[in-house]
Parts: C-alpha cells; structure tokens; sequence
C-alpha cells in the first residue's frame, strides 16, 4: 500500500476531534483521506453514510442511484433538500457533500447496479457500502465484492427496524477460518413480494438515521483499524424497544 497522503494545516484543523482519538490519530485520517469508497443508493441509508463520511474525510466518495428526489424522500433522506426534488440524487447528494467538505473527491454514477456493470463499478474502489431497498441488489452486491475481495458494509431497514453487518468473506477471522459471507446469512432471497417495500409498510426517518450511522462508523473502523468490525456478527435494532442485539454468524457447511 503507498503512503498515505499528507494532511493541509486546514484538514488538521478540520479533523482536529478525530486526530486526538489514540484509536485513529494523524495515520487514521492520512488512511482516510487516501481510501475510495462506494456508497450504492443516495436515499434512506445512503443520506446519513454519504454525509459522516464525507465529514470524516474520506478522500474519494462514489455515489451509485438512477432515481431523482422525490417530496416523499425529504422525511427520511436527509442530504436532499426540497429545492432538489425532480433532480437527479447523485447531483443532489454530491452538492450537499460539497457543502460538508469541499475535500472530497464525489465520483457521480447516476444509473442501477446490474450485472453487468456492477464489477467495472465495485473495482474501482477500496470499499463498498449497500444502502439499496431491495434483494436483488443486496445480493448481487454481496457476490461481486466477495469475488472481487472488497470489503462490504450493509445495512437494511424496515418500519421501526434495523440491522447492520460487515462482509469480508475474502478474510479469516482470529480462529484462522474463513469469514461468512452474505449467503451464509441468508441463503436465497426470500420471495417477490413477501417483504413489503417502505412505500407499502412505512418506516420511521430517524431510524434509516441510525443505520446509516452505524454503517459510517463500521465503514471508518475498516479504513483505519480501530475497534473490532461487525464481521460474523449481525447487529439488530428495535427502536420501539429501544434495544441493540448481537446475533454472531459463521460458514455454512459446503453441502456435497
């Protein structure tokens, strides 16, 4: 890996409350400044990851999302604002990332994650965040970064719940096995129409707020060391109970 770059007197002012913090330091945020990531999906999730990592100072941020703003996103997708709605997301999510941090190199891909775009995409980056609303692309994202090797962080989000977890199926954990992947989590999508979308079912704001913070936080972990990533562990919320549960997941058995 090359050197990570220099900081300005201006990014060490900027990120003075980080640079103090032992766990991330100035090689912290030199490592955060250098690092390319993705962010699939500039709505629900996507608002609050986009916004702390651009804050955080990540160096180069990829934006991935085909739709425009819409008056319904303005409820929960914070880095729009009204004055955006009919406008395309990427450009509404990358103009607010300007406002944040004008450090930030914002990489716009305004069109859907398929396959046959989605490894040309993915390669180009150092780490991926999934903050699509659907199955589909959950699961291709997942495949294409473990065949790829790039490390994943996916959240998902529905009514008055959440989960975040951290895929790296390319690595071992401390026991010398290999990590779990996706389908190891979830072995198949679950049927057309058995999960309502949030249009149908509804969903808090400030709840996509939390998952998309706590993908951030998991996203600025991986990048500089600190802390234990939420790998072979699911993280669930209920924010009725305002409650937080662990659920640890390993390899499937390879059937014969």
């Amino acid at each position: 890996m090359s050197e990570p770059p220099r900081l300005t007197d201006e990014e060490l002012e900027r990120y003075a409350r980080h640079i103090v913090l032992p766990e991330i330091g100035g090689v912290g945020q030199r490592r955060l400044k250098q690092a390319r990531v993705l962010c699939i999906g500039a709505g629900a999730l996507g608002a609050p990851v986009l916004l702390y990592l651009a804050a955080a100072g990540i160096g180069w941020i990829g934006i991935v999302d085909d739709d425009v703003v819409s008056l319904s996103n303005l409820q929960r997708q914070i880095i729009h604002a009204t004055q955006r709605v009919g406008g395309l997301k990427t450009d509404s999510a990358a103009r607010r990332i300007g406002d944040v941090n004008p450090n930030v190199v914002v990489e716009t891909h305004a069109l859907r994650l398929d396959a046959g775009n989605a490894g040309e995409l993915i390669g180009g980056y150092d780490l991926v965040v999934d903050g699509s609303d659907n199955f589909e692309t959950r699961f291709l994202l997942a495949d294409v970064c473990e065949r790829l090797e790039k490390p994943l962080v996916t959240g998902a989000v529905g009514r008055f719940d959440g989960s975040v977890t951290v895929l790296a199926p390319h690595g071992k954990n401390a026991d010398g096995k290999p990590n779990p992947g996706f389908r190891d989590l979830f072995p198949e999508p679950p049927p057309a129409g058995l999960v309502p979308s949030c249009a149908e079912a509804g969903i808090v704001g400030a709840l996509t707020g939390v998952i998309g913070s706590l993908q951030a936080m998991e996203v600025i972990k991986l990048v500089t060391g600190a802390g234990e990533p939420l790998i072979g562990r699911l993280l669930l919320y209920d924010a009725l109970a305002a409650r937080f549960d662990t659920i640890r997941y390993a390899r499937r058995p390879k059937k014969d």
